[in-house]
């Protein structure tokens, strides 16, 4: 029946194109490429393609390097990535002494005209049932979340080292050093990337190397930090949709993804959304169907709208859109949608000190808005031969990805949203080791399933999104009372 999807080779063909592309950060020439590549794939189906172009001001990485002065001889020191959207310091760089900030907020105050110098420990204390509620089952049974919400991606964007902080202290720059993470783990990651321009210069280096930072930094030495960025005002990028239409000229089902990404499985969703937007041109839809490629997902603070759900990339689009799924005067009304993210994940962890696979697939995270799309998403991967999933509910006012938009929107959503440790990650490789075509193709047929049971049910079926959900169980409070004990025994260090 799914013969028609492409074969494993044809879209292992796929991802290898994209990434030849280039590093597809927004408003990147390598997008923009990757973007008309999608449109005219779109167009060569017989489809029209409606397009929603946009200016914002980006940011871009040229050259970073740091360099501690001594006078038996310069040392460089490796720089496993900078920090996006921080700053620049042009192409001569910024010379002071490094400072070792004990606190990352009013440890600041001491770094003026200097470099500062901060660890940036993995989150360990936070229970993932603060950010996370899973449903009730699983494939194969008993696959469960981590005790806690922890990685680079979870580190950066809740202990990220308030730069802000430090340009207001008067500091030159800011050298990040993690701990607590695998060296090979944290390389080229892209992080956080959820934050406006900071105004100052800031690189991320590894534990390893971090030691030589701190010892000279306790030292007082001289060093020269070079991040020399292209910033480029009104720059260009776009989101993108397909129409198929259907029977039923009320209602729509929503299918998203987003076209900007670090590497070949950030974000791939496209190249998913292209073949079933292939599968289904052709055949009978009782609902409108919009395919919709936003950009934006890796700048944030400028592509979000709060009429349209906020948070992430797809509510500037839902709000330019309500024509699409709001259902009010005249408008069609959205029963249901899919969001797709992160296919094709192996599982890599780190083990005995070596960052290394595992031999598993990813867990599939997966937010289902009510009962029967939970019901719908399970009865659609039955057949696979490779998985590992749990669903989950919108929780906490948290739901990662781009599928948060539709939720808020009151739209009951199939979100895919695999959360690897290296998602973030740019590398000479795009991390193709770190990807499975048989899985993606396995996830696409499944994507294909839920838009059929979908299609086949009423909009009363299908009935209401569940809304988010809290909770506060034993185990989570004192977890939660551990976590802010540790809080209050850093305020009390720092005010010795």
């Amino acid at each position: 029946m799914y013969e028609s999807i492409s074969s494993e080779q044809e879209i292992l063909k796929e991802i290898e194109n994209m990434n030849s592309m280039g590093v597809r950060l927004t408003g990147t020439h390598a997008q923009r490429k990757f973007i008309g590549y999608l449109k005219d794939r779109i167009r060569d189906m017989g489809l029209e393609v409606y397009s929603d172009p946009y200016r914002f001001n980006r940011w871009e990485e040229k050259r970073s390097r740091l360099t501690i002065k001594s006078i038996g001889g310069n040392r460089n020191i490796h720089i496993s990535s900078a920090f996006p959207y921080s700053g620049n310091t042009g192409p001569n760089g910024v010379t002071g002494e490094l400072f070792l900030v004990r606190e990352k907020h009013i440890g600041y105050i001491a770094a003026k005209d200097k470099i500062a110098v901060v660890e940036v420990d993995e989150l360990d204390f936070l229970p993932s049932e603060i950010a996370f509620n899973p449903r009730e089952r699983s494939v194969p049974d008993g696959v469960a979340l981590p005790s806690h919400y922890n990685g680079p991606v979870a580190t950066a964007f809740v202990n990220f080292p308030f730069l802000s902080v430090a340009r207001l202290s008067g500091a030159k720059a800011v050298v990040c050093i993690w701990k607590g993470i695998n060296d090979a783990c944290i390389e080229g990651q892209y992080l956080p990337f959820i934050l406006d321009y900071q105004g100052i210069p800031a690189v991320w280096v590894n534990s390893e190397n971090g030691k030589e930072v701190i010892e000279a930094a306790e030292k007082g030495k001289i060093a020269e930090l070079v991040l020399d960025a292209e910033l480029e005002n009104h720059a260009k990028t776009e989101s993108f949709f397909c129409i198929l239409n259907g029977e039923n000229n009320g209602e729509s089902v929503i299918i998203n993804t987003h076209t900007d990404g670090t590497n070949c499985i950030e974000e791939n969703g496209p190249i998913a959304m292209l073949e079933m937007i292939k599968y289904f041109k052709d055949k009978p839809l009782k609902r409108t169907h919009v395919f919709v490629f936003v950009t934006g997902h890796f700048r944030l603070p400028s592509f979000k709208d709060a009429d349209g759900g906020g948070v992430q990339a797809t509510s500037k689009w839902l709000a330019a859109h309500r024509d699409m799924w709001d259902g009010k005067q005249g408008h069609l009304k959205a029963i249901a949608a899919l969001s797709l993210e992160h296919f094709g994940c192996k599982m890599w962890k780190e083990d005995s000190g070596e960052y290394r696979q595992t031999g598993d697939v990813e867990t599939e995270m997966v937010y289902t808005g009510n009962q029967t799309m939970d019901d719908i998403y399970f009865k659609s991967v039955e057949d696979r031969t490779k998985i590992r999933t749990l669903t989950l509910r919108g929780h906490n006012f948290l739901h990662f990805g781009e599928g948060q938009p539709l939720f808020n929107c009151g739209i009951p959503e199939i979100a895919l949203v695999t959360a690897p440790d290296c998602l973030c990650v740019i590398s000479e490789n795009h991390e193709m080791d770190k990807f499975d075509p048989e899985l993606m193709r396995q996830q696409i047929i499944s994507f294909i399933k839920m838009a059929e049971l979908i299609d086949s049910v009423t909009k009363e079926e299908i009935g209401q999104c569940d809304g988010y959900s809290t909770m506060t169980t034993k185990k989570m409070i004192d977890d939660g009372n551990k976590a802010i004990q540790k809080v209050k025994l850093r305020i009390r260090d720092l005010l010795k």
